[in-house]
């Protein structure tokens, strides 16, 4: 069974690395005002769940099996632990792929909010300056690259990066979004591979936004979504990051509501709502089947920085109507643990 808790509205292939010849373009953006997340103490929990459940893969007819690296689902709370929300901000410099579509807009947007230190990938930089204004480069850095080209990923635009979150995508089916050689192989696989490729040691954690459906692409309905191979290629992208040996999270969305935001500004962007559908479904195994806000897997994605119990796990992740967590740090620590209770008890 999935947990369920709601949500209000934002406010405010193993590569050889290879010498790069081109240096990476850095535009000049930023300033917004400094705001800071509300501060919340983390959530403690005494107690470890076993971690057998997590080495084996969800019984899943017909569906491709998966494997999530066995490991401690909670650690001891410690002094870190107890370090505030500000203080967690100012230290992090997270690296947002796919910064200019539906999902991404929304992350740049909260992490601006939030006082997170944001540096963007995006293939024409000038988009930055129309969806998010004109910022501060302590606050938002953009660099032109493009992940489908692993020349483009020059090492300078990963310097200082501690965290990573990717949420590329593109349609399930050809649409001018594929014009340019756009396609889920080139995105969904090959992007995914060469970012995660250039990546230096040391990252923290990479978020990766990927899709419900993604181990069942060869049954219905799933097949249909999969005609052009969308799944497939997720499914490639998904396991590459799990096998790179970073820490990982993996947020598997339902179908996207809410957006597109293209060509808003960052008020716009920060004035955004879910409606009523704020109420939040989290599961594990790939069992969910349903809709979620973009606005949810924007908060999720922000949300999996930090809480150490989402690290090297895949959830899905729906949205209903009701209330929900909002950026409730708590809030959100529960529905990520009732999430691997549930699936542990179906497990057994």
């Amino acid at each position: 069974m999935a947990s369920t808790l709601s949500f209000p509205s934002i406010t405010g292939l193993i590569t050889t690395s290879s010498k790069h010849s081109k240096q990476s373009q850095r535009i000049r953006l930023f300033p917004l005002q400094q705001l800071f997340l509300p501060s919340s103490s983390k959530l403690c929990l005494s107690r470890k769940l076993s971690s057998s459940w997590s080495s084996s893969a969800a019984s899943v007819p017909h569906a491709a099996t998966e494997e999530v690296p066995s490991k401690s689902l909670i650690s001891d709370c410690d002094k870190d632990s107890q370090t505030n929300n500000s203080t967690l901000s100012s230290s992090k410099l997270v690296l947002v792929v796919g910064g200019s579509g539906g999902v991404g807009q929304l992350v740049v947007a909260s992490l601006l909010e939030r006082n997170i230190k944001a540096r963007l990938i995006l293939r024409d930089p000038q988009k930055a300056s129309s969806l998010f204004g004109n910022q501060d480069e302590e606050k938002l850095q953009v660099v032109k690259g493009d992940t489908r080209n692993s020349l483009d990923l020059d090492p300078s635009i990963f310097e200082g990066v501690t965290h990573v979150i990717c949420c590329t995508g593109t349609t399930a089916f050809p649409s001018r979004r594929w014009d340019g050689d756009n396609t889920p192989e080139r995105v969904d696989w090959e992007g995914v591979r060469n970012l995660v490729s250039a990546l230096p040691a040391g990252i923290k954690r990479i978020v990766l936004v990927s899709s419900i459906g993604v181990t069942k692409f060869n049954e219905l309905p799933w097949s249909i979504m999969n005609l052009f191979g969308v799944l497939k290629y997720k499914k490639m992208g998904e396991d590459f990051v799990r096998n790179s040996g970073f820490p990982f999270t993996i947020i598997r969305a339902g179908r996207l509501t809410d957006g597109p935001y293209t060509s808003y500004d960052l008020n716009t962007l920060l004035k955004a709502t879910a409606g009523q559908r704020r109420a939040v479904l989290v599961g594990q195994g790939d069992k969910l089947v349903g809709e979620v806000s973009r606005l949810v897997v924007a908060e999720a994605c922000i949300q999996a920085l930090d809480i150490d119990l989402t690290e090297g796990q895949i959830y899905e992740i729906n949205s209903i109507q009701g209330e929900g967590p909002g950026s409730d740090r708590d809030k959100w620590e529960e529905l990520f643990m009732s999430a691997h209770i549930s699936d542990m008890q179906t497990r057994n």
